[in-house]
């Protein structure tokens, strides 16, 4: 059940305006029943304003009127998880990630770790996961950071630059643009090369070569009589 917005006023505007039965205002304000039966008798809260829930969002009509006719029904508020206020947690973070000064010095072997097990990562996108620079990564890949000699690939989620969730979905990103990029170029996979084109079945044949003169006239040349 959703935390009541200020119990006591909320309570005391049910005993006011509803027939529920003090359990019930117990349950739903998250009072005590000693408390409640303290309100209705001027005892506790007083000078405290009504509050009513119904205008507030914290209830519906019909809940209150289900608990009036049911003694032993447990009203329900509505729940505050869809507020519109968004929540802190889940919102997107735009720009460059901002990297503790105590941190910085870890990016070399974050970035070496994921240009070595996930080359399909974009420098924009590691750039933006780890809080560094295009230049930065660009002299990673080639191997002509000054501290080339020194880097040690290691997991960012490990050194702390990064959440699990963000790595996970950075890689998933990459791994799908390069699978549509490799269909869009008809990569040849292992089910064997292309079959040649067929050879046209109708072309025309070679073209004999014309008969010499000489072959022709051996052919008419008449024969030598015998004897």
């Amino acid at each position: 059940m959703s935390k009541i917005l200020m119990p006591k006023a909320t309570a005391v505007w049910l005993i006011d305006n509803t027939v529920m039965t003090f359990e019930q205002i117990s349950e739903f304000c998250g009072l005590h029943i000693l408390e409640v039966k303290g309100i209705a008798d001027g005892d506790v809260a007083a000078g405290i304003r009504g509050a009513d829930p119904i205008s507030n969002g914290q209830v519906t009509r019909d809940e209150i009127e289900k608990a009036e006719k049911d003694a032993g029904y447990t009203m329900s508020a509505i729940s505050f998880d869809h507020s519109p206020i968004p929540n802190s947690k889940t919102k997107k973070r735009r720009g460059p990630r901002y990297t503790p000064l105590s941190r910085r010095q870890d990016r070399p072997d974050a970035i070496a770790w994921i240009v070595r097990n996930h080359p399909e990562v974009s420098d924009p996108r590691i750039s933006k996961l780890i809080g560094t620079t295009k230049p930065t990564i660009k002299s990673i890949r080639d191997r002509t950071h000054w501290k080339t000699n020194t880097i040690n690939p290691t997991d960012p989620v490990s050194l702390g630059l990064c959440s699990q969730m963000d790595l996970d979905d950075v890689v998933r990103i990459a791994a799908e643009k390069k699978a549509k990029l490799d269909a869009k170029n008809a990569v040849v996979t292992d089910e064997g090369e292309a079959l040649k084109p067929v050879v046209d079945a109708k072309a025309s044949p070679p073209e004999e070569k014309p008969k010499t003169q000489h072959t022709l006239e051996s052919l008419f040349k008449p024969s030598a009589p015998n004897g």
